[in-house]
């Protein structure tokens, strides 16, 4: 957590530093645009309307989410996600194992009732007891009865 701290402390500095040397560079010009030539201050007002122009579309590209990669198999946005898309990103999982646990239970109704068809079958007719050890006693009873 100090780090943290720490990381945000120098990018203050920083940014504060930056906004001195921007006055006083400032100021500087300011000073100076009073000896330059008529023509040669236009130019120069015309290039600083330019580069203002510039850093505003700089700082509303910048504004808008960016990819971050902050480590080995880990992605982050730069802009926090609403939860309704957060929501949405998980919601096909959730669908996909709702849809397997629905198939499972499924097949598990379907053994259950050929188990029971066949248990019906086995006690609604008059089999001799050999029958019941016969391998292929399952396939005969499977077949139609005329």
């Amino acid at each position: 957590m100090t780090t943290k701290h720490t990381d945000s402390t120098h990018a203050g500095a920083a940014e504060l530093i930056e906004a001195r040397l921007g006055s006083l560079m400032a100021v500087a010009l300011h000073e100076r645009a009073a000896m330059v030539p008529h023509d040669i201050g236009q130019r120069l007002r015309v290039a600083r309307e330019r580069a203002l122009a510039q850093s505003r579309r700089a700082r509303a590209v910048s504004a808008a989410p960016t990819v971050v990669f902050s480590g080995p198999g880990t992605v982050a946005l730069g802009a926090a996600t609403p939860w309704w898309r957060r929501l949405a990103g998980v919601l096909p999982l959730v669908v996909l194992v709702g849809g397997l646990l629905l198939i499972r239970q499924w097949q598990m109704h379907e053994q259950a009732w050929a188990v029971a068809e066949v248990d019906a079958l086995l006690l609604s007719d008059d089999v001799p007891p050999a029958a019941y050890a016969d391998p292929g006693f399952v396939e005969f009873l499977r077949w139609p009865q005329p």
